[in-house]
């Protein structure tokens, strides 16, 4: 019997969720899955320049586990770039670090932890929000996680 996937740990919900050639209907598309922490292990790697070991750490997983991640998202990116496929981020076993939080009205973004509460815009006053780790199923597991881990 394997043993349980260990979730892996991502700074912070992507930016943006949807990628796709430009004058090309989404529907007409064939979709292609990017994980949560695939989306992760490029960005340490590729956007940061982290090693692996280090990438690893961050990520709370093995060197080898974070090589494999990495060539498997690669290969993915290769699809989308070649094939002109429909990318979508998410999915996977993942808790967020930190939370992302978009003004529908002014559109600033706060990088916050899950512990704060925001229930207006700091810049605008507005009470018009988006919650990203929410619109990816997170938020109440994430902080229940890393409330457990602070003990």
């Amino acid at each position: 019997m394997p043993r349980p996937k260990k979730k892996r740990s991502v700074q912070r919900p992507p930016l943006f969720s949807e990628f796709k050639p430009t004058g090309v209907r989404a529907s007409e598309l064939q979709p292609l899955e990017l994980a949560l922490d695939e989306f992760e292990a490029i960005r340490l790697a590729d956007f940061l320049g982290m090693d692996h070991a280090e990438s690893a750490e961050h990520m709370d997983i093995s060197r080898s586990t974070f090589s494999r991640l990495v060539e498997k998202a690669r290969h993915k990116i290769g699809q989308f770039l070649t094939e002109g496929r429909h990318l979508r981020i998410e999915g996977g076993d993942i808790h967020f670090q930190k939370n992302l939080i978009r003004c529908q009205r002014c559109g600033h973004m706060f990088n916050m932890t899950f512990d704060t509460d925001l229930n207006q815009c700091p810049n605008c006053g507005s009470s018009n929000l988006i919650d990203l780790a929410g619109g990816y199923g997170h938020g109440n597991c994430c902080q229940r996680h890393h409330n457990r881990h602070r003990r």
